[in-house]
C-alpha cells in the first residue's frame, strides 16, 4: 500500500503530504518508487536529464529499472526533489491480500476521481468538476518532451486544436489552442516575472486563457504576478504529471476552459 509521508518545504515551511505516482512495471503490478521519509527534500535548483532518474525494484518480479525521481510542487513556487530508497534496502511486498491493493502491495488508482493525476489530492474547495477520463501522462527527458505533456494535459483540460507552432515564435508562446495559449519553460531556473506577464499580454491581445507550465517552478515575484494577474501555473514534474501551484490553476481544473 502506497502511504503519503509528510515534506516541509525549507523555503516557506509549508508542510505537505505526499505519495508518489503509481505506474505499472513490464510486469503488470503496480509500482511506485519507495521513499525515504527521514530524508529532507531537496529544492532542485539545477537539472541534468541524467540525473532526474531513479532506479526501481519491483517487488513482485525483482526487476530494476529507471523511473522519474519523485517531485513536489509547493505553492512557494520551489521543486522538491524526494529521497527514494536505494533498491538494495527496498523490503519484499506483503503477499497478503486486500481490497483495492495490487499483486505488488501499491493501491491502484482511483479510476472514479478523474480530476487529478492519482497522486495528487484534490483541492479541498472543489466541487462537481467536469468529467474527464484518468490524465496519462507521458515521461519527460527532453524539452521537446515538457512541451508535449503540457499539449496532453490541455487536451485533458478539455481545450481543442492545441498545436505546437513551427518554430518558437518571439512571444515564447509554445502551445496554442481554440481559446488558449501556453509556455512550457524547460530551463533548470524558476520562470521570472518577465516570462508570466509576457503570456499574460499575450493572452489579452488574443482575447485567450493563458497557463503557464515550468519544469523548475517559479521566482517568488513570478509566482505573485501570476496570482495578481490570474494566470494558471503549474509545474511539471519528470513522469509528465503537472501540478497546480496557484489559486488559477486549482480553478482551472475545476472548471475546464
Amino acid at each position: 500500500m502506497i502511504e503519503s509521508v509528510p515534506v516541509r518545504c525549507p523555503a516557506c515551511r509549508r508542510e505537505h503530504l505526499y505519495a508518489p505516482p503509481v505506474y505499472p512495471c513490464a510486469c503488470g503490478a503496480p509500482l511506485a518508487p519507495p521513499l525515504l521519509p527521514a530524508a529532507p527534500p531537496q529544492p532542485v535548483t539545477h537539472r541534468t536529464w541524467s540525473d532526474d532518474w531513479v532506479t526501481v525494484c519491483c517487488p513482485a518480479c525483482r526487476r530494476h529499472d529507471q523511473w522519474p525521481q519523485p517531485e513536489l510542487g509547493c505553492p512557494c513556487g520551489t521543486v522538491l526533489r524526494i529521497a527514494v530508497r536505494p533498491p538494495d534496502d527496498a523490503p519484499a511486498a506483503p503477499h497478503h491480500p486486500s481490497p483495492g491493493i495490487g499483486p505488488a502491495g501499491f493501491r491502484t488508482p482511483d479510476p472514479a476521481d478523474p480530476r487529478l493525476p492519482a497522486h495528487l489530492p484534490a483541492p479541498p474547495h472543489l466541487a462537481a468538476p467536469p468529467v474527464r477520463p484518468a490524465f496519462r501522462p507521458v515521461p519527460i527527458r527532453t524539452a521537446r518532451d515538457a512541451v508535449t505533456a503540457a499539449a496532453m494535459y490541455l487536451r485533458w483540460l478539455g481545450y481543442t486544436e492545441v498545436v505546437q507552432p513551427e518554430g518558437r515564435p518571439v512571444s515564447g508562446i509554445d502551445l496554442r489552442g481554440a481559446g488558449v495559449l501556453a509556455q512550457v519553460d524547460p530551463s533548470t531556473r524558476p520562470s521570472p516575472l518577465r516570462s508570466v506577464e509576457c503570456l499574460w499580454l499575450s493572452g489579452l491581445a488574443e482575447s485567450a486563457q493563458c497557463v503557464f507550465f515550468s519544469l523548475a517552478g517559479y521566482s517568488a515575484e513570478g509566482r505573485g504576478g501570476a496570482d495578481r494577474l490570474g494566470v494558471p501555473l503549474f509545474v511539471l514534474d519528470l513522469a509528465g504529471c503537472p501540478q497546480p501551484v496557484n489559486a488559477a490553476a486549482d480553478e482551472l481544473i475545476a472548471t475546464g476552459p
